[in-house]
């Protein structure tokens, strides 16, 4: 195992950014609970991502002409088409989120492999894209994720989180495997941790106002700014999709896209940069 290399950016930019989000809509709840199919508030509660916030969002970042990536389960995919087609419409990618948004924890290869064609399935007929990049359910990624990913024509994963700058992910353990560009992320930088709570099924009650959570995104963003890393902020329509929450948002997307010295872009650029470089494939093994 070695540290992931230093990465030299395009043109005059030093570090690069990325604004992520995570269309979960209702599939994060029912993989989980299947029961809360019948708890009408809580259904609620997960479509106003795709019905309410998602176009909120997409006014913003039209107005500051950010392009940004867009990670779709493929059960909101056939539950919400219209939605996810106003993604593509707009210029933004769309990347692969699970069918059910599924926990891959003691998930087999096998079974793993169908929930990924599954998806690309939906997203092929729903939105007409092959998508380039995934996100495992939760972030949890497995030993044989990389080499599926790879099998089908990926060309990068947001998943882990080993590193502060994205690198070539090695999808077997030989030498000369196959790879994938790896954009690490971090729970610091997700908007669940700040602003989910749904009784009974996740949070614990205490909603951080949208200062605070911008605060600590913010803190985050200027320090790899200076160390010439990559900020990955990932959020959820039904969560940074509320009025006050995308207010501040907005304000943080805004001073971003205004730094020179920041590359700021869908994370299918950034990998596709990276794949540019030529890098040495890192290996991961498993303890």
């Amino acid at each position: 195992m070695r540290p992931a290399d230093p990465v030299a950016w395009p043109g005059e930019a030093t570090s690069a950014a990325s604004f992520s989000f995570d269309v979960d809509a209702e599939s994060v709840v029912l993989a989980e609970l299947p029961a809360a199919a019948s708890r009408m508030s809580v259904m609620s509660h997960q479509a106003y991502g795709p019905l309410t916030g998602l176009p909120r969002l997409l006014r913003i970042l039209e107005r500051h002409g950010v392009r940004s990536t867009f990670f779709v389960p493929g059960y909101t995919a056939h539950r919400h088409p219209d939605a996810i087609r106003s993604i593509v419409d707009a210029g933004h990618e769309i990347a692969h989120h699970g069918y059910l948004h599924e926990p891959l924890i003691d998930v087999d290869p096998r079974a793993e492999a169908e929930i990924l064609d599954r998806g690309l399935e939906a997203l092929e007929t729903v939105a007409g894209v092959r998508p380039a990049g995934y996100r495992a359910p939760m972030w949890e990624l497995t030993y044989a994720s990389p080499r599926l990913l790879a099998d089908r024509g990926f060309l990068y994963d947001s998943s882990l989180m080993d590193a502060d700058v994205p690198y070539e992910l090695a999808a077997g353990d030989a030498e000369d495997a196959a790879s994938i560009v790896e954009i690490p992320v971090h729970w610091g930088l997700d908007d669940w941790e700040q602003y989910c709570f749904l009784p009974g099924i996740s949070g614990s009650g205490l909603i951080e106002s949208p200062a605070k959570a911008v605060e600590l995104w913010r803190a985050e963003f200027e320090a790899l700014r200076k160390d010439g890393g990559c900020f990955v902020l990932t959020s959820h329509p039904f969560l940074s999709g509320r009025p006050g929450r995308a207010a501040a948002l907005e304000e943080f997307v805004e001073y971003v896209a205004s730094l020179p010295d920041v590359w700021l872009a869908p994370l299918g650029d950034i990998a596709r940069h990276i794949r540019g470089l030529g890098l040495r494939p890192r290996h991961l093994p498993r303890p």
